[in-house]
């Protein structure tokens, strides 16, 4: 879930600002295709939406055994259920049919003229015809954040169109939903968490129903990448759950202090691997006890700092970037009316403007949940978090050699990329327009070229994000209807719901169903190429996972290995002997005299192949260092250098070698203290 700047409105309130920021049943009729076409339903509710596909969607792998499809990497079917049920208006079904799941909500009626959150975000006084199901006079469209735009059938037409995954972010935010005037249950966050999980279970109970029972339908929610190629196979949509919420576990923190503990990280996560869920966000546009954020600009970045002090006590603090990366500038934007509600003598802070970075990183309690998603085998969403501590999460992955990390919708620095592919990981863009997200997959395509990965997109429907605007009936390029989906296997034609139709050409992208023409679009615009790697997208994105799931271990070979040193720092209350950095604890540590040439070594005990060596550095840390190695403690051969080391944790990858022995050889110190390490990991993968 996030916020596009190009549709930022005037500042109304702080009630504004914040939510801009997030920000008898009808019976079952026979199908005339029932019995002979596996895509369509043996019943269907009846009035119903169009689909406005025809043709078979394609089943199997290509001839490299490669499952193929779109990958839409950051949904919220369920967000209806989020900021206490009645910011988004729509249901995605219903068991009483498509007028009662398409309709407003009720404070809308009957002219829109308590849309609060309406007006906030699409700008105007909120008035609109409020009415749904048949005529959508004015709803769903592409600028318009308050209505539902995942109807079931709308999702099916997507499919229809060649997408094969499509990851539903289970959302919500405590502070909006406080905020909000207009609500229908608790603020909890965990327990629209719950509810959202389990509606999407009972949307697969619905679909399946259509067609003939229990694991028949198109819409199946999967757990493990081996489900999700075999539903693929079939020609199905593989759904997985993520969640993206600003305090997962109730891991806010309230003037620097946390307010959960590793004991609540542990159970939340249990909790959400049991749900089904398998990808997730730390932190969302309020540092929380876990992770800073990466920041948003001007006036909107002024309201979300006033929001995070109000619910934490704390404004951002910056500092200056210590690499290429950035978190967005906050700017010096006023927001008047969020200002007015800082107590008295609170104000704003002023921030420099070459420190666009965020002090707050992933924090230890952050850090154990990372490693907690390691051990359950799940993903981590990087989008949102700082550099700092994006930076952090990427170089424990490093350490581990572990693939799961996620960027799924435009919100990470794109100096990040090479990284995230170098781990095996996998990006999707936001779903901008044609123009713009042809340009952006240009800019990284050489990359996904050198790692050979496929692309994803990030809808955000139902996110508060905005989505593509028309390009105009009388572009030189319009999506010409009927067309033909990327397999060619499919027609596709105009979609229609009641007595609406929509063009993308002069509605844009109003809702899920025209996800297909929008590729279309982008094949209009961009080209082939950016399609075709698209439809790579799937094979990427269970590669990711399936490595993820088979990701085990490594063995340290140091641990508790005899080792020596050049010096050791001396201290009457405390030891910092070699034997330090490989105790297994990451609270001790070993310490060198303060001078340059120095070393720490680590007799293995016999012989092994040794591939990587981690390095866990306290302040005093190596700038100049060489990772060398011995079969005999005598010959040494230096199989990775630095000249740029900046402390934290690094990870030395070569070739695999024979060695007994390991050195960590220092050659130039980044403080004026000596070198100290916490723990060192010697690993044969």
């Amino acid at each position: 879930m996030t916020r596009q700047p190009h549709h930022r409105r005037r500042p109304i309130t702080v009630l504004s600002l914040l939510l801009l920021v997030m920000a008898v049943t009808l019976g079952p009729t026979p199908s005339s295709a029932a019995g002979t076409d596996w895509w369509n339903p043996v019943a269907r509710p009846a009035p119903d939406s169009q689909i406005g596909v025809t043709g078979e969607p394609f089943k199997g792998t290509n001839s490299q055994g490669e499952v193929r499809g779109f990958v839409d990497a950051h949904n919220h079917i369920m967000a209806n259920e989020a900021f206490g049920g009645r910011l988004i208006c729509g249901k995605p079904f219903s068991e009483a049919g498509v007028a009662d799941a398409l309709k407003d909500c009720p404070e809308h009626y009957p002219d829109g003229s308590l849309a609060i959150f309406d007006f906030i975000t699409n700008g105007g006084d909120g008035k609109h015809d409020p009415d749904g199901w048949p005529t959508f006079k004015d709803w769903p469209a592409y600028d318009s954040l308050t209505h539902q735009q995942n109807y079931y059938a709308w999702v099916e037409r997507a499919w229809r169109g060649g997408q094969r995954v499509l990851v539903n972010d289970l959302v919500t935010n405590g502070v909006i939903c406080s905020v909000y005037p207009f609500k229908d249950r608790s603020c909890d966050e965990m327990t629209s968490i719950r509810l959202q999980a389990k509606l999407t279970y009972d949307m697969q109970a619905y679909i399946d129903k259509m067609y003939g029972g229990t694991g028949k339908g198109w819409f199946r929610i999967v757990t493990d990448s081996e489900q999700a190629r075999s539903v693929i196979e079939q020609g199905k949509l593989a759904v997985i759950l993520g969640v993206e919420t600003s305090e997962p576990f109730g891991c806010k923190q309230i003037l620097d202090i946390a307010q959960c503990d590793k004991e609540d990280i542990d159970a939340g996560l249990d909790e959400l691997y049991d749900l089904g869920v398998r990808s997730m966000f730390l932190c969302h546009k309020f540092d929380n006890a876990l992770c800073g954020v990466r920041f948003d600009e001007g006036g909107l970045g002024t309201a979300i700092n006033v929001g995070q002090f109000l619910s934490t006590g704390t404004f951002w603090q910056t500092e200056k970037c210590t690499g290429p990366q950035h978190d967005n500038p906050i700017g010096g934007a006023a927001a008047p009316s969020a200002e007015e509600e800082l107590p008295a003598g609170v104000e704003v802070p002023s921030y420099d403007d070459d420190a666009q970075c965020n002090k707050r990183g992933l924090t230890e309690l952050g850090e154990y949940a990372v490693r907690g998603m390691m051990q359950r085998k799940m993903m981590l969403e990087v989008d949102h978090m700082s550099v700092k501590a994006t930076g952090r999460a990427l170089d424990i992955f490093e350490s581990e050699s572990y693939p799961g990390v996620l960027s799924s919708h435009s919100w990470m620095d794109l100096n990040w990329t090479e990284r995230v592919y170098g781990l095996g990981g996998f990006i999707a863009q936001y779903m901008h327009g044609s123009e713009g997200f042809s340009a952006e997959a240009d800019r990284t395509k050489a990359l996904r070229e050198k790692y050979d990965v496929g692309y994803g997109y990030g809808t955000d429907m139902n996110g508060v994000g905005g989505w593509p605007a028309p390009r105009g009936a009388d572009a030189s390029n319009p999506v010409t209807y009927p067309f033909r989906s990327t397999d060619g296997g499919s027609v596709i034609d105009k979609q229609t719901t009641g007595s609406r139709t929509w063009d993308l050409n002069t509605d844009g992208a109003s809702h899920y169903g025209l996800v297909p023409d929008w590729i279309e679009d982008i094949r209009k615009v961009g080209g082939q190429d950016v399609v075709d790697d698209l439809f790579r997208g799937a094979e990427s994105y269970l590669d990711t996972w399936g490595a993820s799931e088979g990701h085990k271990a490594g063995v340290n070979l140091a641990k508790g290995a005899p080792a020596s040193a050049s010096s050791s720092e001396s201290n009457p209350f405390t030891s910092y002997a070699p034997g330090r950095a490989v105790d297994g604890n990451a609270d001790t540590r070993w310490a060198s005299d303060w001078s340059d040439d120095q070393w720490l070594r680590i007799d293995l005990g016999s012989t092994s192949t040794v591939k990587r060596v981690t390095l866990e550095w306290e302040r005093a840390y190596g700038k100049s260092y060489r990772v060398e190695v011995s079969t005999d403690g005598t010959t040494w051969q230096s199989v990775w250098a630095t000249t740029a080391g900046d402390g934290g944790l690094d990870t030395a990858r070569f070739n695999g070698v024979p060695a007994r022995y390991v050195r960590i050889h220092g050659l130039d110190r980044g403080t004026d203290w000596g070198y100290s390490l916490y723990e060192v990991g010697v690993y044969s993968n």
